[in-house]
């Protein structure tokens, strides 16, 4: 089965919390503190595979986690990071954030692609011991991995893709001119799924895809729709093919300006790709047949060839036509990343309501501080304070108008106010 779409989620591991021991040896009085920290999570990791041509895998796995950091150890023995995890995918996928669709990266070059950092391990209460804080009793605890819902969508890479109403001999040409073996049939859509073709030519091989047949309405869901007019949109160069012996009543110039429509519909940019015109199936047809639609597209300024794909008439010329052509013509395309990270900076948003005379403070960052808060230690205590006034939320408080011995509820964690 060929699947070019799937939504996946994907979580990178959290880090390990920091310890909280202190140094206890028989012959070493007030040792201090010895808490390790915790190690980083493991990351999401995306690669591509030559060996996979389809994105079925994903159909029946669709969550994907890497391994958390372990939690620091006492005698400052640091937490075990956390594995990252590394996806495979077929090269030429894209993947992009779900919700919004923009995309985070393109797996075609070769390496690795770090999609969601492992949150960092947070640090033990070793590390803020000073001359004048000689016994903390707190440590910070690990932050978050980021995790992400993504849309893997697969875009065959191919130099030439080969386009046309369904029945017009694509998958015939494809046959002859590379060592591809679709299915072929005198029915339409006979193609369902995109087939790839290396093709030996004498200015140099290229990657050829027999893309499915489109028809009117394509690009909004009509036939098969838009499921394969992606395929076309990293091919350098498009072999447009028309059946130009008209035979159940078509109209080769008709069928001609439809097919464009839909590609210009579906994606601009694919009507400024360069192309070739096939007239496929001269063997049937009339010559005033030909001549009328040779007319058409010379006025387009396109190269035209006069092709029979079943008896190989003009392929030859027609494809080494193509591989000229492909000298000229840039790489194929990769798609920039659109999708921005969040800042840092907004990790620190919050949001203060009034209700009942209790200031509800509202910041998801500051759960796991306040879980590795030790309300019996004073200097935890202070951290804590620390951390509430330079995030502002002590400023926005006042600026409301807290007074002496109001009720704060910080996730949960609640307390009175004291200036």
């Amino acid at each position: 089965m060929f699947v070019d779409i799937v939504k996946i989620n994907v979580k990178a591991g959290d880090g390990g919390n920091g310890a909280v021991s202190f140094r206890r040896e028989k012959y070493v009085p007030a040792g201090g503190p010895d808490g390790g920290n915790g190690g980083k999570g493991g990351s999401i990791i995306f690669a591509a595979d030559d060996n996979m041509s389809t994105l079925l895998d994903f159909r029946y796995k669709r969550n994907y986690a890497a391994e958390s950091g372990q939690d620091g150890q006492r005698k400052k023995c640091y937490g075990k990071d956390g594995e990252d995890l590394i996806i495979k995918v077929p090269r030429g996928t894209v993947i992009k954030e779900a919700q919004s669709e923009l995309v985070m990266a393109d797996i075609s070059a070769d390496g690795l692609f770090v999609l969601a950092k492992g949150g960092s391990g947070g640090k033990g209460n070793a590390e803020f011991a000073t001359p004048t804080r000689q016994a903390p009793r707190f440590a910070k605890p690990g932050f978050k991995g980021e995790s992400y819902e993504l849309i893997l969508e697969l875009k065959l890479l191919a130099d030439v893709g080969i386009v046309g109403f369904p029945n017009v001999g694509k998958s015939t040409l494809i046959s002859v001119v590379s060592a591809a073996k679709p299915k072929i049939a005198n029915y339409h859509f006979t193609t369902l799924i995109p087939t790839l073709g290396v093709v030996n030519a004498q200015s140099g091989n290229f990657v050829m895809a027999d893309i499915p047949g489109i028809i009117k309405g394509a690009s909004k869901g009509v036939g098969l729709g838009i499921s394969f007019l992606r395929h076309i949109e990293r091919c350098r160069l498009i072999i447009h093919m028309v059946d130009v012996s008209g035979q159940e009543g078509r109209d080769p110039i008709q069928d001609y300006e439809t097919i464009e429509a839909e590609m210009r519909e579906f994606n601009p940019a694919i009507a400024v790709c360069p192309q070739i015109v096939a007239a496929n199936k001269c063997d049937t047809a009339s010559d005033e047949q030909i001549k009328a639609f040779e007319r058409y597209i010379k006025k387009r300024n396109l190269p035209f060839y006069k092709i029979s794909a079943a008896t190989t008439q003009g392929t030859k010329q027609l494809i080494d036509h193509a591989s000229l052509m492909l000298r000229d013509i840039p790489p194929a395309k990769e798609f920039a990343a659109e999708y921005v990270h969040e800042e840092k900076s907004s990790e620190r948003l919050f949001n203060i309501t009034l209700e009942d005379g209790i200031y509800a403070v509202d910041a998801p960052w500051l759960e796991p501080i306040i879980e590795s808060v030790n309300i019996d230690d004073y200097e935890s205590l202070q951290y804590f304070q620390r951390v509430i006034r330079s995030s502002g939320i002590i400023d926005k408080l006042e600026e409301m108008g807290i007074k002496e011995d109001d009720t704060v509820n910080i996730m949960g964690f609640e307390f009175n106010y004291r200036q």
